[in-house]
């Protein structure tokens, strides 16, 4: 009877959406009218970036219809129901592609003593690059974090820091060594929330107070928040950083590609289970 009504409806507004219930995307049922009609023409000209040629509209024809093809439709729907225009909808499109193109480029990153959030064996990473006094940065990363531990993308995901201190931003190389030294101690991701947290209320003079609030013993996280080899590993990262073409923070980069699409929580959980579907061989399920 769904099925029915929906092509009825169909009919009746002169739209071209295909009649199949199950091919159509949970965001694009609620969308009528001038909505829909934005909709339809964006999947009639958008064209998936893998796993079926044509564009969406005809990949939503063919069964079964693939992951990537359902999440890109029901992405330009949500977009249109949020009132986005056409241009920044298909703009968002294109940059999305750019990120997740699986023969893009990969950047060299040196992992090795980056500090680690989720399971360790999941099979898509993410690094970011991060400024300690970065507003955007303290507004993402403990969503993403809490994503990666235990909501959404827990067992899919794991996420990487690498420091990248932005010059005018007061305090962040003097942070960027507080952090790198509460790694070494154990305590990144605590010292890391509590600046976050407290983002307005930094002070670079007080940050052996945030060690000990995070139950660091106040005189080695001074000493090692001075040691010299730890400050050549925050440089280190921040040429890194530089070298791999990272411009401002945070910088994602999925799997060794730069993302440089929609940093909000919900299009990167959409982006990071495309990635995850792909490395697993579930895209077509």
């Amino acid at each position: 009877m769904r099925s029915l009504l929906l092509c009825l409806a169909t009919v009746l507004s002169l739209t071209v959406w295909t009649c199949v219930a199950a091919a159509v995307p949970s965001a694009c049922d609620a969308l009528v009218g001038a909505q829909r009609k934005q909709a339809d023409e964006i999947l009639q000209s958008q064209h998936a970036y893998d796993c079926c040629d044509g564009t969406l509209a005809e990949c939503l024809k063919r069964k079964p219809v693939c992951k990537l093809v359902r999440r890109l439709s029901d992405d330009v729907c949500r977009r249109v129901a949020d009132g986005q225009s056409r241009a920044d909808i298909e703009r968002e499109l294109a940059r999305r592609a750019t990120s997740m193109m699986p023969a893009g480029t990969t950047y060299p990153i040196d992992t090795r003593n980056a500090p680690v959030a989720g399971s360790a064996d999941a099979k898509v990473t993410v690094v970011a690059y991060l400024c300690p006094r970065c507003p955007y940065c303290a507004r993402l990363e403990p969503k993403l974090y809490q994503s990666v531990t235990s909501g959404k993308l827990a067992g899919k995901v794991k996420l990487l820091v690498r420091m990248f201190p932005v010059r005018n931003h007061p305090g962040s190389t003097e942070a960027g060594l507080a952090l790198l030294a509460a790694a070494k101690l154990g305590k990144f991701w605590e010292f890391l929330r509590h600046l976050y947290q407290d983002f307005d209320h930094f002070d670079a003079a007080h940050l052996d107070d945030v060690a000990v609030a995070e139950g660091l013993e106040r005189k080695k996280f001074s000493e090692l928040s001075q040691d010299p080899a730890l400050r050549q590993q925050l440089v280190d990262s921040k040429k890194e950083g530089v070298k791999n073409t990272v411009e401002a923070t945070p910088t994602l980069f999925i799997n060794g590609r730069k993302y440089v699409g929609d940093m909000s929580l919900n299009a990167l959980q959409d982006v990071l289970e495309e990635e995850y579907d792909r490395v697993t061989g579930k895209q077509n399920e």
